[in-house]
């Protein structure tokens, strides 16, 4: 055993060589790291799952057995690079979760040793089987290759990324690491929940079978390659940086955001009931699986007296009346539609704040403070260039999402949960009576779905032309290097869009060493 511990040592050294933070942590503070990265690693497991479903369902664009030359068509090579970048991103997080928590063998309770262990092995063995399962699908066409190894500038990845793919995976040294911690968790008391354990019994089953026959052989002919075309560089740098970064900012930034308490409090001044907030933090690890620098949005809902000031208006009044609520007071329409919804938006929160955001959020469509989801890192306030009863109409139908689940899955077909994204896009879905927002899904990975970057790029698209939705009413700007956020103007929010989803890790943003 001890033997094992100093083989683990030495090949976590060559991963990664920063001090073992997970050490740093209090017991309480590790203990609910563990739980919640336990808990993410089931959730960017079945992302994986999602991509290779996806491929199997596919065949004519990833074809279940060898194929002589063809020729894709763009549409087949667009849906091609979205799974590939898909897969890569929960690949990313995964490997966030293995490097915090490879460290374990530096924790002296035992118990909480054996969760850290579990957890990273649990990460590294689901990367590893659904890498293997992405490369025995991929193979079966030489022209898959050239599409996968073009740059993924979203990701911060260099061309030759798919080759550096499968060079980092079909490999002794990974082999040899699975086997390693297998063994150790061979010996632990901990071994998860059930769901957890049917999960690394699949994973472990499909790295064994495919460590017996296929996997050496894609090895071997991967191995020339990869030194002719892309050397013996480090794989993907980004992705390793991308992980370490993840990992650790989560501890070294805990609870504190690059926007101020000072900023929060200047921007709910400016705020009016319907505004759209697209927000990021740099460490959270939400819509994994979805591009873009955008990762989640809310919407703005305000206080009681918020909303009877903004919807204090003659036509939306008469609107309300014809509705069945005689004194045209919106308030009571609101409550009488959805009572349970509306008594629990009136709860005050940490510390006594009043909630003024409805979000959907891992726990589930939310009521929320100003203090808590303000609390980011970047965030930029859209104003829909809709009238007041339009945006009465969209706060109407939002609190009829309440208390629904939040949608791992990311599908905007069904609506029994949500994810954050598809809370705004129903609220202001067009109708025959409704004007709304148009705002189209896309598919990705097969499911239909908007994620919040588009929100961005639909605002640039249509800025200063008459089709334009949405006002900015203000933008922050979060700089790691100066460890604070700033105020953008309506051209940096406008190129935003555009950046690349980790670029804190790109070179004119590499912040990494000045945090740490």
């Amino acid at each position: 055993m001890r033997i094992l511990i100093i083989f683990l040592t030495l090949l976590c050294t060559c991963v990664s060589a920063k001090p073992p933070i997970l050490r740093a942590l209090d017991p309480a503070a590790r203990e609910a790291r563990q739980t919640g990265d336990l808990k993410l690693v089931e959730i960017y497991r079945n992302g994986l799952a999602r991509t290779l479903a996806f491929m199997e369902a596919n065949p004519q664009i990833f074809p279940d057995r060898p194929v002589d030359k063809r020729l894709l068509p763009e549409a087949a090579k667009v849906s091609a690079r979205a799974t590939w970048k898909a897969h890569l991103d929960y690949q990313m997080a995964l490997e966030s979760i293995e490097r915090f928590h490879g460290d374990f063998y530096v924790v002296a309770n035992r118990r909480e040793r054996e969760r850290s262990l579990l957890t990273s092995f649990a990460a590294h063995s689901a990367r590893y089987a659904f890498a293997l399962r992405f490369i025995e699908r991929a193979e079966n066409d030489p022209e898959l290759a050239k599409i996968l190894n073009e740059a993924v500038g979203d990701l911060g990845l260099e061309s030759a990324g798919y080759e550096r793919f499968k060079f980092h995976f079909l490999n002794v040294l990974q082999g040899s690491q699975f086997a390693a911690l297998t063994a150790l968790q061979s010996t632990s008391a901990h071994s998860g929940e059930a769901s957890l354990k049917a999960a690394l019994a699949a994973d472990s089953e499909t790295i064994w079978r495919m460590g017996r026959g296929k996997g050496v052989a894609m090895t071997f002919s991967n191995a020339m390659s990869v030194v002719r075309g892309v050397g013996l560089r480090a794989v993907f740098p980004a992705q390793a940086g991308v992980s370490e970064w993840m990992g650790d900012t989560k501890v070294l930034r805990q609870h504190r955001a690059l926007i101020s308490d000072a900023q929060i409090a200047a921007l709910t001044a400016k705020m009016q009931p319907g505004d759209v907030m697209l927000q990021r933090r740099e460490w959270y690890l939400s819509n994994v699986g979805l591009p873009g620098f955008w990762s989640h949005a809310a919407l703005y809902i305000g206080t009681v007296e918020e909303r009877r000031k903004f919807f204090d208006d003659p036509n939306l009044i008469e609107w309300v009346k014809a509705e069945g609520i005689a004194n045209g007071d919106f308030e009571s329409l609101l409550r009488s539609r959805h009572p349970s919804a509306y008594a629990t938006s009136l709860l005050p929160q940490e510390h006594q704040h009043i909630p003024r955001v409805l979000e959907a959020i891992s726990e589930g469509v939310s009521f929320t403070t100003m203090e808590h989801s303000a609390a980011a890192d970047s965030l930029a306030t859209l104003r829909p260039r809709l009238s007041k009863k339009d945006k009465a109409i969209a706060l109407l139908r939002a609190f009829a999402y309440a208390g629904r689940p939040y949608d791992f899955d990311f599908d905007f077909q069904t609506d029994a949960s949500l994810v954050c994204t598809e809370l705004i896009y129903k609220s202001y879905e067009p109708s025959a009576r409704y004007k709304g927002i148009s705002i189209a899904p896309q598919i990705i990975v097969g499911r239909l779905a908007i994620p919040a970057n588009d929100y961005a790029v639909n605002f640039d698209r249509e800025y200063g032309h008459a089709n334009q939705q949405w006002d900015l009413v203000a933008f922050l700007d979060g700089n790691e290097r100066q460890g604070r956020a700033t105020e953008g103007d309506v051209e940096q929010f406008r190129a935003s869009g555009q950046r690349a989803k980790w670029h804190v890790l790109l070179p004119e943003a590499n912040t990494m060493k000045a945090v740490k």
